[in-house]
């Protein structure tokens, strides 16, 4: 037996022999992409340390990771679905290999942001790829369990890297989280190649690169403005960013309409079961790595765990991924897509509004049951809606499929983090001035209010302080810990109600499944028949 998986998925008379573990191989490419942006969560206290970062530095150096990876995914999954979705995994890979290293030996703020936005760029070439091969490999039978296994990876690698993450730093310096991903990202290159079938679209015409550009201009604009405008105030960068992105969008329609190929048909989000699937997967995003973001800092800085400790304390979201995955594989067939991704968004909602109760004298308890929530929800959504996403693209547009999957997850991740993100400082830096008001200088106090982590550090300088007696020095760490306090509660409130309102805009906008068979049984002019009949059959829809 040959060692290279040499015959295409297009030329197999039955289903590919292999494919459960190429499946093993195609979640642990997910895997690596995903943790490279919860992983940095729990290695940012030791960076900020050893590189100066300010709060803006911090910013980018987990943003830049995240710009290119949500906007090039669309046009890379097209470059892949016409040469070669298998190549582009593993270049993608070695990309993503090279810019891990590049982050593991440079000390330099700047350098680092580069080495990440070189991840980011390997990230958006792997995570459609993942996606599109575990469809092009399965049979239609057996897509709906490959796709749960897919998504609940997505899901449990958020958990995951801030415990591998927090292992490292136990007895390692911060680049340590960089050069994990070489070895992974290189067996994972080696499985590709023995275990992963080769696949491309067949009679696929010329790439639309004219909207693929428009795609990318959009997207990354967009989300550049999401960071900056919240962090750093609506000044002429976020402005501009944000303007391009509005002209971007309609010339990226206009086009789309047009154009006889089209990057994307735009006119797919005529096909409520399309549109409501990706709002749910932005919604559900949004909220989940808000959450993680915040949580992961109350953890360390508050309750005073380690890195370590704070990994394993987050493993329980993981496990209840697990358990609503295998839930979703029993319901979703006989309830469809419409009642598990409102059901998972509803109780996502919930565990965001236990979190409004978090004060300062607040435990891991206190944490355990909205996490274990999230990570719950997650498992009941996100495989169905994804599911549901990908059976409304052609065999020929998989890629596209993945990346247009990819970017509503990852869009809905960094709005999350720049927008509650946003929040959480603004209600931390108000309640520090109501609490400490001009009992620090002037100068401290600045520091103080830039972050949980700043406030600390000033709080620990005025301990050194032979002026101040112990007990004002605790009343400083005390007002910090209740700023934060305060404003994860507030945070999580926006959140739960930005949250609410996307669970009812997706009940809106998810048909019945009496609904959904009707339309998809009777498609709107430029719906391709075989395109509603694979939606409602990734739905559990009855043919």
């Amino acid at each position: 037996m040959s060692f290279l998986a040499n015959t295409p998925v297009e030329k197999m008379t039955g289903p590919y022999a292999r494919r459960w573990w190429a499946l093993l191989v195609l979640c642990l490419s997910l895997l690596i992409t995903v943790m490279a942006n919860t992983s940095l969560i729990v290695a940012a206290p030791d960076m900020t340390t050893d590189l100066g970062l300010s709060s803006s530095d911090l910013q980018w150096v987990v943003d830049s990771y995240t710009v290119p990876y949500a906007a090039l995914m669309l046009v890379l999954g097209a470059i892949g679905d016409k040469y070669s979705r298998r190549g582009a995994l593993v270049l993608g890979l070695l990309i993503f290999a090279g810019g891990s290293v590049m982050g593991s030996l440079v000390d330099e703020t700047s350098l680092v942001i580069v080495a990440r936005a070189i991840m980011g760029i390997g990230a958006a070439v792997v995570m459609p790829a993942t996606l599109s091969l575990v469809v092009a490999t399965f049979p239609r039978s057996e897509r709906a369990k490959a796709i749960t296994a897919w998504a609940a990876t997505s899901g449990v690698a958020v958990a995951v890297g801030p415990l591998v993450s927090g292992w490292l730093l136990e007895d390692h310096a911060w680049g340590s989280t960089f050069l994990i991903n070489v070895p992974i990202a290189v067996l994972a290159v080696f499985g590709a190649l023995a275990l992963v079938p080769p696949s491309k679209a067949e009679g696929m015409g010329r790439i639309d690169y004219v909207g693929g550009v428009l795609s990318i201009v959009t997207v990354g604009s967009l989300i550049y403005a999401a960071i900056e405008g919240p962090h750093s105030g609506w000044g002429a960068g976020p402005v501009t960013g944000a303007v391009v992105a509005g002209v971007g969008l309609v010339a990226f329609v206009a086009w789309e309409l047009r154009h006889p190929h089209p990057m994307l048909d735009v006119r797919k989000f005529a096909l409520r079961p399309f549109t409501g699937s990706m709002l749910a997967v932005l919604f559900f995003f949004f909220g989940m790595f808000a959450v993680i973001y915040y949580a992961t800092q109350f953890l360390q800085f508050v309750l005073g765990y380690g890195a370590l400790d704070t990994g394993v304390r987050l493993l329980p979201l993981g496990g209840a991924v697990f358990l609503g995955s295998a839930v979703t594989g029993v319901l979703a067939p006989k309830l469809g897509v419409r009642v598990m991704a409102v059901t998972g968004l509803a109780i996502g909602t919930a565990g965001m509004f236990l979190l409004t109760q978090i004060d300062k004298g607040s435990t891991y308890g206190d944490f355990l049951v909205p996490l274990m929530m999230l990570g719950l929800a997650l498992g009941l959504a996100i495989s169905p809606a994804t599911d549901t996403i990908m059976g409304s693209f052609p065999e020929s547009e998989l890629g596209v499929g993945g990346g247009v999957n990819d970017t509503a997850l990852e869009l809905g991740g960094a709005l999350g983090i720049a927008v509650l993100g946003s929040l959480l400082g603004t209600a931390y830096r108000d309640e520090l001035t109501d609490l400490v008001g001009n009992r620090l200088p002037a100068e401290a106090m600045e520091t103080a209010k830039d972050s949980v982590g700043a406030g600390l550090a000033v709080a620990e300088r005025v301990a050194q302080d032979p002026s101040v007696g112990p007990q004002q020095a605790q009343a400083a760490v005390d007002a910090v810990h209740q700023a934060f306090a305060h404003g994860v509660a507030q945070t999580s409130l926006i959140g739960g109600i930005i949250m609410a309102a996307g669970t009812l805009i997706v009940l809106a906008v998810l048909p019945g499944r009496r609904g959904f068979v009707k339309k998809s049984a009777e498609p709107r002019p430029g719906t391709a028949v075989s395109e509603a009949a694979t939606v409602r059959e990734c739905t559990g829809s009855p043919r």
